[in-house]
């Protein structure tokens, strides 16, 4: 059974139903235990903003109070910000397309009911509104041309309400039906690919997993440029231990580690994501998929993968080295970086000189 494309993205309810946390804040009552207990991703950010390691040139803007009006025309409008319409939905709230009156600007600008997100249990030590918060962290650490900016935070103590400003992105690719009549075609494809890999790299220098690697979270402007969007189930870690317990957001994306075990390596879990994307590029089908959420999971874990007779035989290389089953042997980002067809004519992706590596050489020309 295979699924079309414009159906890869399950509905954010369900979506929320498959995140689950395993031992979550439990203590055996050993001392030794406690200490050795990895810091939660809120504790890493919140160490990362006190010690100035935020990767950006300016920093998001924070708004403590909110305003409703009308414009002239009658359009609702929070603070500068005028309503134009609805885009659609993201984790756990609405998001609108707005118009700036101060900058003319475009923006999409996610709107969230606080105590709604409060009475959501996504884990056993963890509501929605943590995921939220959590998003809103490591957005304001990160700055990179693949990856959806963060312009502006509104939450009012006094209203319900809390809001995402973000940079507005046109689209997304999606295509109707399923097979490879509505696949994209292996140079959209490549593009693509090398426009995830490089925010996918950035992020996990910067020691943070996606968790989320999908189409549906995978933007495209009107330059063809992709943006990584949604970091609602995005996690923090330390130094090189990027083990992580809760599992990730949508289960056609798992990694088969995720589906059979409690703790799992993240970088190698979003790699394995961007194989099925990449697969959903070509062929415009899942690699795996069931009837069931568990007959999902297990032909994830434990079904060959399978690839057309006639598929070029250096994209059929790379996607049987992301989509392999053992994590110790897939391939990393940068073997997908240095992939023969990923450089195709347009050579190696570009590295990327962020903000903080050029603090630190001291390229920075104030």
């Amino acid at each position: 059974m295979m699924g079309c494309l414009s159906c890869l993205g399950e509905t954010e309810d369900d979506e929320i139903s498959h995140y689950s946390e395993v031992n979550s804040n439990t203590s055996s009552g050993d001392e030794s235990d406690v200490q050795a207990r990895p810091k939660r991703s809120e504790e890493i950010l919140s160490l990362r903003a006190e010690n100035d390691m935020i990767c950006r040139q300016f920093p998001v803007k924070e708004t403590h109070k909110l305003i409703r009006s009308e414009d002239d025309n009658g359009n609702k409008m929070i603070n500068e910000y005028v309503r134009v319409h609805r885009i659609g939905s993201g984790s756990y709230g609405k998001v609108a397309l707005y118009r700036s009156c101060l900058d003319g600007k475009h923006y999409a600008i996610k709107a969230f009911h606080k105590s709604h997100l409060r009475k959501i249990r996504v884990a056993l030590s963890e509501t929605a509104m943590t995921d939220v918060l959590r998003e809103v962290l490591i957005m304001k650490m990160l700055e990179h041309p693949n990856i959806v900016n963060l312009i502006e935070v509104i939450d009012d103590e006094e209203s319900d309400d809390f809001y995402m400003v973000l940079e507005y992105v046109e689209g997304k690719w999606i295509c109707e039906g399923s097979g490879r009549s509505c696949a994209l075609g292996e140079e959209t494809a490549r593009k693509y690919l090398r426009d995830i890999v490089s925010g996918l790299k950035y992020l996990h220098a910067h020691n943070i997993v996606h968790g989320d690697i999908k189409p549906d979270n995978l933007l495209v402007n009107r330059h063809g440029t992709v943006k990584i969007g949604d970091f609602s189930v995005s996690q923090a870690f330390e130094d090189d231990n990027d083990v992580l317990r809760r599992s990730p957001g949508t289960p056609v994306f798992t990694a088969p580690e995720c589906c059979l075990g409690l703790t799992y390596h993240g970088k190698a879990s979003d790699t394995w994501a961007v194989g099925v994307t990449l697969y959903c590029m070509i062929l415009g089908e899942y690699p795996f998929l069931g009837d069931t959420l568990q007959d999902t999971y297990d032909k994830i874990a434990h079904n060959p993968l399978v690839l057309p007779d006639d598929i070029n035989s250096q994209l059929r290389n790379l996607i049987e080295g992301l989509l392999c089953k053992d994590p110790r042997l897939r391939m990393t980002l940068g073997d997908v970086a240095e992939h023969k067809w990923v450089i195709g004519d347009d050579g190696p992706i570009a590295e990327y000189l962020c903000w903080c590596k050029r603090k630190s050489q001291g390229d920075i020309r104030l």
